[in-house]
């Protein structure tokens, strides 16, 4: 009897360490998940990030571009405000095509417009695309 005790013993404990084993495992894959998704937000994150200073780096372009046209425009003493906007309009969608290498709906995504209103603005203001 002593010998079947010590043999269901044993069983069970190799049993337990099976498990054990298959939890460890199972627990290690876990972590490495998380750590992979973890990564990946990261990564994701820091793409989101770059992305928004580009977008702002250029908007910065843009304006210095036209700063000094509106310090010309403050000496001259009258403003046509509609034609500065036109000019200013087409100025950033030059701007949004060259960075999105003619791509009408990423430079639409740019600037937050429908593609659609990016080509009708194109087309009123005759930008070669």
């Amino acid at each position: 009897m002593a010998i079947n005790r010590a043999a269901l013993v044993e069983s069970a404990n190799r049993g337990k360490r099976a498990l054990d084993s298959k939890s460890n495992a199972r627990l290690r894959l876990a972590d490495a998940r998380d750590q992979a998704e973890s990564r990946l937000r990261r990564v994701a994150d820091l793409i989101s990030n770059i992305s928004r200073e580009v977008q702002i780096l250029a908007r910065e372009e843009a304006f210095a571009v036209e700063a000094p046209s509106i310090s010309a425009l403050a000496a001259a003493g009258s403003v046509d405000f509609y034609s500065e906007v036109e000019r200013f309009e087409k100025a950033l969608i030059k701007l949004a095509l060259r960075l999105s290498d003619g791509n009408q709906a990423r430079a639409a995504r740019w600037l937050k417009l429908r593609p659609t209103t990016l080509n009708s603005k194109i087309k009123l203001y005759e930008i070669d695309a």
